[in-house]
């Protein structure tokens, strides 16, 4: 028998990733809200891999009160993810995966683009998915894991804080409101730069929005978290004294 894969966080995705896995033969042992992390280590103290599942919101808690014995073999699939996220709690070469693909209650998977992987179970993650027929693949480098985790989050944050003022998809935001798209990514860039402590390559990052937008150009804008993306970003630009004006308009407009 396999060595089981925990799964933290039984929502949604979780439970995606979970069918995933035990479709490849793993024994999966879910974590709740209500169970002890601690407790489960105690039973499970080698797992093959950890998901850590949570919503964004959550993450920072679960990260720092993980048992140590499963720190080594995590797995991440978080919104709004960096580098910083994990490195501030002292773990070392997650796994991330960048999710394309949208779980609603009651509705299949529905994909975007492919999901982008990166670091050693990777394959597993790979192999997983294949067997829910949802494609993603492989990245070699660190470079180019933090080109696709600011792509997602460009995505995020320029679809869902336009949506607050213009609703629609993201074709119309494309194709009729393209000055306040590239205002509201422009400082959302402004704050992936200073997330990131890089200049990241503007250009290509606008080109892999555009790229995701034609995967699912009915994709609506406004999800339900986009007035707490908008004060999320506010604070981290008050943080770093950035003057994101798009972001403080549209603030003072909606919420």
């Amino acid at each position: 028998m396999k060595d089981p894969i925990i799964v933290v966080g039984l929502g949604e995705l979780g439970s995606v990733f979970a069918r995933g896995f035990l479709k490849l033969g793993y024994p999966v042992q879910g974590v709740n809200r209500s169970m002890s992390m601690q407790s489960v280590a105690q039973e499970v103290p080698n797992p093959t891999a950890v998901l850590v599942s949570v919503g964004e919101a959550d993450l920072q808690k679960v990260l720092q009160t993980l048992p140590e014995s499963w720190k080594n073999n995590l797995i991440l699939l978080q919104n709004e993810l960096l580098p910083r996220d994990w490195q501030a709690t002292n773990i070392q070469d997650p796994t991330v995966i960048s999710v394309w693909f949208e779980k609603k209650k009651g509705m299949d998977s529905k994909v975007v683009i492919p999901s982008p992987i990166y670091g050693k179970h990777a394959a597993c993650v790979q192999k997983a998915l294949a067997t829910l027929d949802l494609p993603s693949f492989t990245l070699n480098s660190t470079d180019e894991l933090l080109y696709e985790l600011v792509r997602k989050n460009l995505y995020i944050l320029t679809t869902n804080i336009p949506g607050l003022e213009v609703g629609g998809n993201v074709e119309q935001l494309a194709q009729q409101h393209s000055d306040l798209m590239h205002a509201v990514a422009n400082d959302v860039l402004d704050i992936q730069d200073w997330l990131t402590q890089t200049v990241n390559d503007r250009q290509r990052l606008m080109e892999g929005l555009m790229e995701a937008f034609k995967g699912d150009p009915q994709h609506g804008c406004m999800g339900r978290s986009a007035p707490a993306r908008l004060t999320r970003a506010l604070s981290i630009a008050d943080q770093a004294k950035l003057s994101v004006p798009k972001l403080r308009e549209i603030a003072k407009a909606t919420l």
